[in-house]
């Protein structure tokens, strides 16, 4: 149906195609019925197959469009920072303190004091972090982190091995598998593209087995596993170096495609083995680290390497520890030496972009300057092309708050003394949640963009109100690798005093003296431009009346399949040219932490670290079905759904006199946290587990209210860039227990 602007004056009910843009996993379609210019219920796609269907967060995004705690309009701080208390000012007064802080924040310290601290927000390709950077790369520059939270480690091992971070196969292409391993991976309340659940139905009905490799008994195992095996956090590359073991020594790897296809199997047969280092990789080796039984990885490896073509999905989840990379590695190589790449119903596990949207090439825009010229971080693939920016002008995520509180003493390329935060509850998901207040705190001045009071916010100097995708124009691409876009159709007008975060840039760059920064395009305009550099968006003007072009494939998309039929006319975008086992790039390193070859390394709060005897039990901080990140938290329908409480498992709670139900403590050194217990089976012993993105909100005393996992979590990164959000150990204590 053509959509239709309804304005408050219009009685009759109109349907305005648009869609749910969050970092959730899906980018889903949605119709929202506006009747006298406010949204009264909405629905999703009931068109034709695929249909892009929004899950329970998509349905219930009215519930956030219209509550009570939206920010208004702009606020400036009265109280210490922090403490929650802002008096309301005028967008005017607003914009000329912000652009009257960063002149001075420039001319007194240099661009590279200006912190973007942007995040996942927003999906769109119009609005949120990105317009913010255009505007303080023409104001002369800034400083802003690489390393995701989410997937970094398994990018990195995804270019280390393939070159590339497009990966994988398209969802359709599942059907053709034989065999399905889920590691670490729980697509039931992540999404993984829309879809993802319904050939995982289908696969289970056309009697393909699926295996869930995983600490807990997830909805996805639950759902949709044949078999669950439980596995100790941090240990997943012992047991998939473990099943390389059994194939090569049973001689059930592909040697034909290895020889073909392959550099270094021979150098990591060798470590396999035991030969270099005199320690074979046995299924009793690996047992004694992962706690998984060795007769179940045995049977496991050999099913994998038998039942060809089979699909080994090794999830981002696993990658998010102190040596994330290695898992990842470890993974993408078990897929080689099986020859599961490149074919139909085989899977090339790595980073899983399996479609990407076919970019014409077109003017780009000015660099950062503060990144121009600077030479590449020693920890990077800078000699690839893709993957993540190699400039060591940037800090890693993880690294932020030290960076902020030592600056260049400490190492680091700047000494950063304002923040500009948009998109992102920035305090909140990041790790060490406590040592980030610390630091912001540090700061003289802080902007937010939000559309609501959060921990980040509470910090700000000056809060801007920015409005949602329902009051705004935007197209979302898709989020992994399924073949669509969405254009987001505005909906109802702006509420309150809220702006885009385009709006908001076009005024601060005309106090900026910087009014070329942006042109006076409307957003229809810019989006038309926007897709008219993509070959796959054939018809502006159809995807914007239907609110989406789902893109027609032939047949489903199999990564590498081009390599591997025709390797002459088309090697791997790696140094060498095919999949590198051993890659020569990181043996430049020379970092005994980032080995040329998957290896099984131990770390810092791993379940052997002595710290072990003060916090026996290892955290996991999984994503949970009723938000995205923090987006969602304070809706009150998600909160019902599922409350949010420390997954422990009978074993773990009976010693502790803990019962189902029971407000807790979970604490180590870094902080606690007080939330109540949920006791259950479907977590191992040893293992606890604190979904991410409830909002920080400690009491007098400094124990969080809230349950923010971030509390727990370690500011480390893994050597090659891993954000270790599921490398913490903790304890757990009744509250009523806990020290005055």
């Amino acid at each position: 149906m053509t959509q239709k602007h309804a304005t408050p004056s219009d009685n009759r009910v109109t349907i305005v195609p648009t869609g749910c843009c969050h970092d959730c996993g899906g980018r889903c379609v949605l119709k929202a019925h506006v009747k006298d210019g406010k949204i009264i219920r909405l629905e999703t796609d009931n068109g034709e197959e695929p249909q892009i269907r929004a899950c329970l967060r998509g349905r219930a995004y009215r519930q956030r469009v219209y509550s009570p705690d939206r920010l208004k309009y702009p606020l400036r701080r009265v109280g210490e920072r922090g403490e929650g208390r802002f008096e309301r000012i005028s967008w005017d007064e607003a914009l000329d303190t912000v652009a009257s802080e960063l002149k001075r924040i420039k001319g007194t310290y240099g661009n590279s004091a200006i912190l973007l601290a942007g995040g996942s927000g927003n999906q769109g390709m119009l609005h949120g972090a990105n317009q913010v950077a255009r505007m303080l790369t023409h104001f002369g520059g800034y400083t802003r982190t690489w390393g995701a939270a989410s997937y970094e480690g398994s990018l990195f091992a995804s270019m280390a091995t393939y070159g590339t971070i497009s990966t994988g196969n398209t969802r359709d292409d599942l059907l053709n598998s034989r065999l399905i391993i889920m590691w670490g991976w729980n697509p039931a309340n992540t999404i993984q593209d829309p879809g993802t659940s319904l050939y995982l139905a289908k696969v289970r009905e056309k009697g393909a087995k699926i295996v869930a490799v995983d600490p807990r008994y997830t909805d996805s195992a639950a759902t949709f596993a044949h078999q669950w095996i439980p596995i100790r956090p941090g240990t997943d590359a012992a047991m998939l170096i473990a099943m390389a073991y059994v194939i090569i020594t049973e001689n059930l790897h592909d040697q034909v495609f290895i020889d073909k296809y392959t550099v270094g199997f021979d150098k990591y047969r060798e470590y396999v083995l035991g030969i270099e280092d005199g320690i074979p990789k046995t299924q009793k080796w690996a047992e004694s680290i992962t706690t998984v039984p060795a007769d179940i990885i045995t049977d496991l490896a050999r099913e994998y390497a038998t039942s060809k073509p089979a699909a080994l999905i090794a999830g981002w989840g696993p990658a998010r520890t102190a040596m994330g990379e290695q898992y990842s590695r470890a993974a993408n190589v078990l897929t080689a030496i099986t020859g599961n790449i490149g074919i139909h119903g085989g899977y090339a596990a790595g980073f899983m972009r399996a479609y990407s949207s076919r970019e014409k090439r077109g003017p780009r825009g000015p660099k950062n300057p503060v990144e121009v010229g600077a030479p590449p971080r020693k920890d990077s693939l800078y000699k690839l092309r893709g993957g993540t920016n190699p400039t060591s002008a940037r800090i890693h995520s993880s690294k932020i708050y030290d960076a902020i509180l030592r600056g260049r003493d400490g190492g680091y390329p700047a000494d950063i003394k304002m923040a500009y935060v948009v998109a992102s509850n920035f305090i909140n998901q990041h790790p060490n949640t406590r040592r980030g207040v610390e630091a912001f705190k540090t700061l003289e001045f802080i902007v937010v963009h939000e559309q609501f009071m959060t921990p980040t916010a509470k910090l700000g100097d000056i809060v801007l109100p920015v409005n949602t995708f329902m009051e705004r124009n935007d197209i979302a691409p898709p989020w992994l690798g399924a073949p669509y876009y969405i254009y987001l159709n505005k909906a109802i007008d702006s509420l309150y005093e809220s702006k885009s975060d385009l709006e908001i840039c076009r005024e601060l760059s005309k106090r900026l003296g910087i009014p070329h920064a942006f042109g006076n395009e409307s957003e229809d305009e810019l989006l038309r431009n926007i897709a008219s550099f993509r070959e796959d968006i054939p018809d502006y003007d159809a995807m914007k009346r239907d609110g989406v072009v789902k893109i027609k494939i032939p047949e489903p998309i199999v990564s590498f399949k081009e390599q591997i039929d025709d390797p002459e006319h088309n090697p791997f975008p790696t140094l060498s040219g095919k999949i590198e086992i051993y890659c020569k790039h990181l043996a430049d390193m020379n970092n005994p932490m980032i080995p040329p070859i998957p290896k099984y390394i131990t770390h810092w709060e791993n379940y052997d670290d002595p710290l072990a005897a003060k916090y026996p039990l290892q955290l996991l901080t999984t994503h949970c079905k009723t938000r995205a990140h923090s987006t969602w938290y304070n809706v009150p329908w998600m909160k019902e759904i599922e409350p949010h409480s420390v997954w422990i498992n009978p074993v773990d709670a009976e010693a502790r006199g803990i019962k189902d139900g029971d407000l807790v403590d979970v604490f180590n050194d870094r902080g606690r946290i007080r939330i109540p217990a949920w006791v259950t089976e479907r977590i191992m012993p040893g293992v606890v587990n604190v979904s991410q993105g409830a909002w920080y909100d400690p009491d007098e005393e400094g124990v969080d209210r809230g349950g923010c996992a971030n509390v727990l979590t370690n500011d480390e990164q893994s050597p090659g860039g891993a954000v270790p959000m599921n490398t913490a150990l903790v304890q757990v204590e009744l509250a009523s227990h806990a020290a005055p």
